[in-house]
């Protein structure tokens, strides 16, 4: 493990030397909101808040292109055609900086369905195999966190190459990967041993502020016994709006559509896309026959819930949930339903 010292005034260029080999994508805050952005040399210090939405998208963008077609007619014999493809699977450089611990956890919970089973999405491979990612740990866990209760905390190492906690002064970069290592002894920091103690410290502290961890360890046995109580998931989403604000936000939704557009005969061809769609939307479940199994809005949230708390406990290798607590479906919810109010009424007898 390589532990080194980030000075404040030495964050600009540092990640400008990051800069001159990948490609680095930072929180940037527009507006109201926080996003990530590539930075570059000459722009202001990346905004350390959490983010309002999840960094995901920098493994899996909100839309990305899969094939590129194009059909070519022989000049000599119009009726005989050829097909051109080209799948687009090189992945820039990266490094990933300032997300927080259960963003990182979500990309762990991301790899059981990209990169493990018969297939494996050599997209999502190629994207994660040349990013690095560097988690800023929180402080401050709002009242809308709660990554304890999920296996997680607000220092979990699972998911990051680099872990980098505030200090007086600066910040302690931690190797938490050979990726991270390498990356870190590359950088020409200074070493950062004698101040690990006060970084421990911080984590303590901020695993203290989140809200005490329930037992939920009932969950996916009592979704999974409530499956057909309809009385029950109606009650829970009453208010709820199907505008999926919940889903685009998760660092772990993976559900996407796949379309076409363009002409393949045409000089530019056409392209097939794959975009984040979300499991609320009563579109996403419509076959084409139009039979739709998943009609009521209640009958949806339960296929998110579900998902999260039950599925992926049987899916995932260590059996984890695939919610990692951080808490933006809570707080980005326009009608403030909250997820852990819905798992704890479904544990009740």
């Amino acid at each position: 493990m390589t532990t080194c010292f980030l000075a404040s005034d030495g964050l600009a260029s540092w990640l400008a030397k990051s800069a001159q080999t990948r490609r680095v994508l930072a929180p940037h805050k527009e507006g109201k909101a926080v996003l990530f952005r590539e930075w570059k040399e000459g722009d202001p210090a990346p905004e350390l808040a959490k983010s309002t939405i999840s960094p995901k998208g920098a493994i899996i963008p909100a839309c990305e292109t899969l094939v590129k077609y194009q059909i070519t007619k022989d000049p000599e014999n119009l009726s005989k055609r050829s097909l051109a493809l080209a799948a687009p699977t090189e992945a820039t450089p990266t490094v990933l900086f300032g997300c927080r611990s259960c963003d990182a956890r979500g990309l762990v919970a991301l790899d059981t369905p990209y990169l493990k089973g018969k297939f494996k999405d050599p997209y999502y491979a190629a994207r994660r195999e040349a990013t690095l990612i560097v988690t800023r740990t929180c402080d401050s866990p709002t009242h809308t966190c709660f990554c304890t209760w999920v296996g997680g905390g607000p220092a979990s190492p699972e998911g990051s190459d680099v872990l980098m906690t505030t200090v007086d002064g600066g910040y302690v970069l931690e190797s938490v990967t050979d990726k991270g290592e390498a990356f870190l002894k590359e950088s020409g920091l200074p070493d950062g041993a004698d101040k690990m103690d006060e970084a421990r410290k911080t984590r303590t502290e901020a695993a203290k502020k989140v809200p005490a961890r329930p037992d939920l360890s009932k969950a996916p046995e009592r979704l999974k016994a409530r499956f057909n109580d309809m009385a029950f998931w109606v009650a829970q989403t009453s208010k709820c709006l199907s505008c999926g604000a919940c889903t685009y936000m998760c660092p772990t939704c993976q559900c996407f559509n796949i379309s076409d557009e363009g002409d393949a005969s045409s000089e530019q061809g056409g392209r097939r896309l794959r975009s984040w769609d979300y499991c609320m939307s009563p579109m996403f479940t419509r076959e084409a026959s139009g039979h739709n199994p998943r009609m009521a809005k209640a009958q949806r949230m339960r296929n998110r819930v579900s998902h999260k708390y039950w599925y992926s406990t049987e899916t995932i290798e260590d059996g984890r949930f695939s919610c990692t607590g951080c808490g933006r479906c809570v707080a980005q919810c326009p009608v403030s339903l909250d997820i852990r109010e819905i798992v704890q009424k479904a544990i009740e007898e």
